[in-house]
């Protein structure tokens, strides 16, 4: 039997450039949107795109960081439309400090908050009333700095491989009760955060094909959505040389990362 396509979805950070691409690729006639994100003019904008596209849209620029508020307007929308779909996409990056530097604390407890803290508060949100309908779809978007640690991106990396680990955990608890966990890693996507990033970005991919590859593996329920390819394997490859021959090959992913002009 062909697995139905999910119809109320939500995308925390869809004012991103994965999480705008994920809201354009969804949207369309009979589909439910509810999308967050920090940057109101973008949030109404891609709201409207999606309107456009025939999709129904509930929006609001809502902290993930607030436990409390996120979960009032979570409750909210799955009350009028019971969420099929859940990806927690909102993240930020930082890196290492002016000439290499430690990390600023504000930075690297930010980072914390929002691309770990943040996707388990949208998950516990949004779980229970899957676990009691029996049915629905998490989606966790880490990174492959995640599986790979970059060493100019030190609590990025850690934040991004709590939330595969996070995953992991909830995929082996939810699958009894009908609840599908996707883990997805993406590689260097463009968008403003990837500008930012001053140095190599090899195999970068548009935020629209990353939408697909993302769309695509979450369709299939796949644990885990990995990309680009050469990465993954490249990556494979080095977890298995002894961790100090593998050091020596991360040094050509060395970059400074600008600040981050919105610290809200």
């Amino acid at each position: 039997m062909p697995r139905p396509d999910p119809k109320s979805i939500l995308i925390t950070g869809a004012t991103g450039g994965i999480g705008m691409a994920l809201a354009r690729a969804y949207a369309g006639p009979g589909i439910v949107l509810g999308l967050t994100g920090r940057d109101g003019a973008k949030l109404e904008a891609i709201s409207g795109e999606c309107r456009e596209k025939g999709a129904t849209v509930v929006a609001a620029k809502v902290d993930i960081r607030d436990r409390a508020a996120l979960h009032d307007w979570l409750a909210g929308l799955d009350a009028r439309h019971p969420v099929d779909l859940a990806i927690a996409n909102a993240g930020v990056t930082g890196g290492l400090g002016p000439g290499r530097s430690r990390e600023s604390d504000a930075d690297a407890e930010r980072q914390a908050e929002i691309n770990y803290k943040g996707v388990v508060n949208t998950v516990s949100g949004i779980v229970e009333p899957m676990r009691t309908r029996g049915r629905g779809q998490i989606a966790l978007v880490s990174s492959l700095a995640g599986i790979m640690a970059l060493p100019d991106m030190p609590s990025y990396s850690a934040s991004k491989a709590a939330v595969v680990a996070y995953g992991d955990s909830l995929r082996g608890w939810l699958k009894p009760f009908g609840i599908h966990v996707t883990i997805i890693c993406p590689g260097f996507v463009t968008s403003a955060m990837s500008a930012r990033h001053q140095g190599a970005k090899p195999f970068e991919i548009s935020a629209e094909k990353a939408a697909t590859i993302i769309q695509r593996g979450v369709r299939a329920r796949r644990a885990m959505v990995a990309f680009p390819l050469p990465l993954v394997v490249g990556i494979t490859l080095n977890r298995m040389l002894p961790r100090k021959i593998g050091d020596l090959f991360m040094g050509g992913f060395s970059a400074e990362i600008e600040p981050d002009g919105r610290k809200d």
